[in-house]
This record gives C-alpha cells, sequence and structure tokens, in this order.
C-alpha cells in the first residue's frame, strides 16, 4: 500500500493539497468560461502563480481555453453565429499580427493602461442601467476585432472586447456565448501553435498537468453552461459586464505591478 501511494504521488504534476486548489480554482475559472466564453486567467492566472512557473501558465492555459471552446462548439455549434465570425475573423487576425509587431518592437505597458481604463468604463456603463438603445453596425466589427487581436496577442486578455462587440449585435445570449467561444477557440489554437513551434510544449509537466487539470475544466464549463441556459439575456449581459469591469481592474494592476 505504502509503495502504491509512493507511486502515485510522484505520478502527479503537483503535491495532492496544490494539486486540489489549483482544480478547484480552474474549475471555477471555467465556470466563468461556460458562463460567457472568455475570463479564465482572471481566476485561473492568480492560483497557478501561486503553484507552477509563471512562464508555464499562458500556454497551459492556451490548451485549456482551445479544449473548453471545442466542447463548446462540439455541443453548441450550431447556435454559434456564423456571419458574425466571418466579419471579425479576419480582423482579430490582422490585429494578432499586429499585436505581435508591436511586443517585438516594444515595451506596450501604456496600451495595458489604455486597455484596462477602456474595460473598466464601458463596463460601469453597462452595469449603471443606463440604455441608450443603440446597437453596434457591421462595420465595427473591424476595429473591434483589430484591437481584440492586438490585445490577445499581447496578454493574452482580447477576449472581453469580443463580447463586448457581440453583446452589442445578438439578441440571444446563447448565441452570443457560443460565437464567443468559438472566436476564442481560434485565437488560442493560433497561440497554442505558435508554442509549439517555439519548442514549449516539448516541456512535459505542461501536458502532464493540463491534462490533469481537463476534469476541473470539463466540470467547470458543463456548470456554466448549464446556467447560462437559465438566464435572460439582461441577467446574462449583467454577469458579462461585471467580468469585463473584473478584467480591466486587472490590467491596471498589471500595469501599476510593472
Amino acid at each position: 500500500m505504502d509503495a502504491l501511494v509512493a507511486f502515485v504521488h510522484a505520478s502527479l504534476p503537483l503535491p495532492p493539497l496544490h494539486l486540489l486548489v489549483v482544480c478547484l480554482g480552474v474549475a471555477l475559472a471555467y465556470v466563468i468560461f461556460g458562463l460567457a466564453g472568455f475570463g479564465t486567467a482572471l481566476v485561473a492566472g492568480p492560483v497557478l502563480a501561486h503553484f507552477v512557473p509563471v512562464a508555464t501558465i499562458v500556454p497551459l492555459l492556451a490548451l485549456l481555453d482551445f479544449a473548453a471552446a471545442g466542447v463548446n462548439v462540439a455541443r453548441d455549434g450550431k447556435a454559434a453565429d456564423t456571419t458574425e465570425l466571418r466579419r471579425i475573423v479576419p480582423a482579430m487576425a490582422l490585429g494578432s499580427l499586429c499585436g505581435a509587431a508591436i511586443l517585438l518592437l516594444g515595451r506596450p505597458q501604456t496600451l495595458l493602461l489604455a486597455l484596462g481604463v477602456f474595460a473598466v468604463g464601458y463596463a460601469l456603463y453597462s452595469l449603471s442601467g443606463f440604455k441608450s438603445g443603440a446597437k453596434f453596425t457591421s462595420r465595427a466589427a473591424l476595429p473591434f476585432g483589430l484591437v481584440g487581436g492586438v490585445f490577445s496577442a499581447l496578454f493574452g486578455s482580447g477576449g472581453f472586447i469580443y463580447a463586448i462587440y457581440l453583446a452589442g449585435r445578438i439578441e440571444a445570449s446563447e448565441r452570443i456565448r457560443v460565437t464567443q467561444s468559438t472566436l476564442i477557440g481560434l485565437s488560442t489554437l493560433t497561440r497554442a501553435v505558435l508554442f509549439l513551434l517555439a519548442g514549449v510544449y516539448a516541456n512535459q509537466e505542461i501536458l502532464v498537468l493540463a491534462v490533469a487539470l481537463l476534469p476541473a475544466m470539463l466540470a467547470g464549463t458543463a456548470l456554466g453552461r448549464r446556467i447560462t441556459l437559465s438566464l435572460s439575456r439582461a441577467q446574462f449581459l449583467r454577469i458579462v459586464s461585471a467580468i469585463v469591469l473584473c478584467s480591466g481592474v486587472m490590467l491596471i494592476w498589471r500595469y501599476l505591478a510593472s
């Protein structure tokens, strides 16, 4: 028995108690993802930072986000708004290239602050209850796709930009969630491929930890989806706005801490 326990402990990517804490944090993060289609870094990032090297967090979450988005699309893909995807994906791809160039050319910290302030301002406006009645036109896909792509490449934090656009274009909350998940899946696939080509995933510890966290991700995503299906559009948009607000605060905190 002692030999079996020792073998199990040796096989785990983290000590059992640490792994339990990380699994709980990841499950909560993917409840948020299941609800809104983005936002995992808000919860999972700080929790993981206590137990794994910071350099492994982004590639690890890229794998988990891609898997979670794949699950959502496989289950509810028919609900995605393909027209909006065709509008925003090319701009997102172009924005990602621009973000990569900015990252190579200099320190983009001022942009981090600007994005955080914008996110907080938008979220407070949305949560205030004031309604202008205006909706985004289809032409808004270009600036939102570009900006979302830039900040996804720079900081892995562009998901809420797409959420703001989709909430201003699509009526049904379920269509927003699935369309958002599809966008995140495409974005994280690009990042995962880049990490793969750079040899990041040659580190087997990342892959082992990703497999260990897979059940927590699946459970959180399923619970978030179930909650979303019971929400009205107004309740769903309030949750999205609250997540956007938290995203903005975290970005400002990252700027001040850098």
